[in-house]
């Protein structure tokens, strides 16, 4: 098993999509890249403690790949915006992807090539994993214990 961290906007509805991805076995949302430890969702809404809301991939490696994460990422949030996500507006909502290792960082870097060559203007920030911390469990499966579907992010075929 292994691990990845997508912030793309309301970790609720990111949360939505990847779940549903093949190889993936668990996610958990919450908050990456501020300097406050143990920060609540209160806090960071704010948009004042330097962290993003993030979410938490745990994958099979052998059923999907980091580089099939990543464009996935891509296909369910509007990664062209560069103030948040739809109506969610702030640095707390803000797109991008954590690396672990050089090897994650290319990837990432290869794929938003990609997208440069399609014509596209990805806002996204590349940046190395910071310490994660897990949202109150309310939070946690938002969507789907209220039978609701995301209201800041769709799925859109690209690559």
């Amino acid at each position: 098993m292994a691990s990845a961290y997508f912030s793309a906007g309301c970790f609720w509805g990111v949360e939505y999509y990847f779940k549903r991805l093949k190889g993936v076995i668990k996610t958990t949302v919450g908050f990456m890249g501020g300097d406050l430890k143990n920060p609540s969702y209160k806090q960071v809404k704010t948009g004042t403690t330097g962290h993003l809301e993030t979410i938490a991939v745990e994958y099979d490696p052998d059923l999907v790949s980091f580089e099939t994460l990543v464009k996935y990422f891509f296909e369910i949030h509007n990664f062209e915006q560069a103030d948040g996500q739809g109506i969610d507006i702030g640095t707390q909502y803000l797109s991008a992807i954590w690396f672990s290792n050089t090897t994650e960082r290319d990837i990432a870097i290869k794929v938003f090539g990609e997208l440069m060559q399609m014509g596209y203007h990805p806002a996204t920030q590349i940046r190395e994993v910071m310490t994660f911390y897990p949202a109150e469990d309310y939070h946690q499966d938002y969507l789907d214990q209220r039978q609701e579907t995301p209201e800041c992010h769709v799925y859109r075929k690209i690559f």
